[in-house]
């Protein structure tokens, strides 16, 4: 008996100290496609929930993101992220995020307020259970409008767990 509270015991302390939830904080350079547009630093926050499906390397998840550039121009989208990892503590990062895009600098118009956020980036798990990574973002409206110019983004990343 005293066995089986132990293993019952040990079963829950393992299932709640497992991060469920990481907020990621990221910095960049944000290249709109468009000549005239202006180029700048953009910084992103982003909220990933814990798995709904999880295989051997591959987890799913849903999230939001939302992105704010020097000039005020701002994302805020849902959707959701996948997971590849390998090489032990090192994992591959996709997402694609509609949502909702405002422009305070007219010239970084993006040819609509609907934007899609898509996201690919590589990174590597940290031993306290928090990560590095680097990524590349492509928001545009799919061609859903009349003018689709796009802006590309570089971040480097920090997710913190909990």
């Amino acid at each position: 008996m005293k066995n089986l509270l132990f293993v019952s015991a040990l079963a829950a302390f393992a299932a709640t100290s497992a991060p469920a939830q990481t907020i990621v904080f990221g910095a960049g350079y944000a290249d709109f496609s468009e000549e005239q547009s202006v180029d700048q630093a953009i910084f992103s926050l982003e909220y990933q929930h814990r798995p709904f499906h999880e295989a051997t390397r591959f987890s799913a998840t849903w999230g939001g993101a939302l992105s704010v550039d020097e000039d005020g121009d701002t994302h805020i989208g849902l959707g959701l992220i996948g997971f590849y990892t390998f090489a032990d503590r090192w994992f591959l990062e996709g997402s694609v995020m509609p949502g909702y895009y405002d422009q305070s600098n007219v010239l970084n118009d993006l040819g609509g307020s609907f934007q899609i956020r898509s996201l690919f980036g590589i990174g590597y798990t940290l031993n306290n259970g928090n990560a590095v990574s680097l990524a590349i973002t492509h928001k545009s409206n799919a061609s859903t409008q009349e003018e689709n110019p796009g802006v590309n983004a570089f971040l480097v990343r920090y997710h913190y767990a909990f």
